[in-house]
């Protein structure tokens, strides 16, 4: 039921964290996928890397997910590549960590633009071959900080705030070409981009004090459910925002 035999994955920043282990799982069900980073020597050798474990076809592509003439061009490529591209993970993502009063316009923008400006991108260039197919599965990632707050992350909240809100408008406007598009909000998983928070004591405890599930998540934890939302299974699902948090959000 879950199989993605013959379908092609996109992810940006696939190449380490979830970004890696989503790419893993969609390869393991059967896809063929695609990793980009900034750096075209890391991109590729996570393919390599996943090509080796999945045993399916894996390729590494150079992109800034902020120049819509390198994310068209990395469409194009893929299409000529693998024939299709009918699963996108819009995963690249940062995070700066500052009070509202000393946050700097240059580190908001990078926030805003990298979270929410560049899934808008990514999906402008890849949803007109979806449709071309008439079937596409569009996946965000999102963060549990996009539906509670917390302090010092007032660009990070806002963004995946503002990317849970983008996910339904896609899912409103291209429901009619057989396009879903949902959005996943995980809570605090182990990645490189946590390491600061998980090696600081005392901020560390305060993400105990907040989890029901007394640890952070492993990145493998989130893996069936992308397989769920890229395979066939999910076809009646769009528009949503899928929470795995820990239980952060219970409260």
């Amino acid at each position: 039921m879950f199989t993605l035999e013959g379908k092609t994955a996109l992810i940006t920043g696939g190449t380490q964290g979830l970004g890696l282990e989503f790419a893993r799982a969609l390869g393991n069900a059967g896809a063929q996928v695609v990793v980009t980073s900034r750096d075209l020597g890391k991109a590729e050798q996570a393919a390599a890397q996943l090509s080796e474990e999945t045993g399916r076809r894996a390729a590494g592509l150079a992109l800034d997910v902020l120049d819509y003439t390198q994310i068209e061009r990395a469409a194009l490529e893929v299409i000529e590549k693998f024939g299709r591209i009918d699963i996108l993970i819009n995963n690249a993502g940062v995070n700066v960590r500052k009070p509202i009063l000393d946050y700097d316009e240059a580190s908001w923008d990078l926030v805003q633009a990298t979270n929410l400006k560049a899934p808008f991108l990514c999906a402008k260039a890849v949803v007109p071959h979806m449709i071309k197919q008439k079937f596409g599965r569009i996946i965000n990632i999102a963060s549990m900080l996009g539906t509670v707050g917390l302090a010092e992350r007032s660009a990070y909240c806002s963004s995946k705030g503002g990317l849970i809100q983008l996910t339904k408008v896609m899912a409103l406007e291209w429901a009619e070409h057989n396009i879903t598009a949902n959005a996943v909000c995980p809570g605090p998983f182990a990645t490189e981009l946590n390491q600061v928070v998980m090696n600081n004591p005392e901020a560390n405890q305060f993400f105990m004090n907040h989890l029901a599930i007394k640890r952070w998540g492993k990145p493998d934890e989130l893996a069936s459910l992308l397989v769920y939302l890229a395979s066939d299974v999910s076809s009646f699902m769009t528009g949503s925002s899928i929470v795995i948090d820990g239980g952060w959000t219970a409260e």
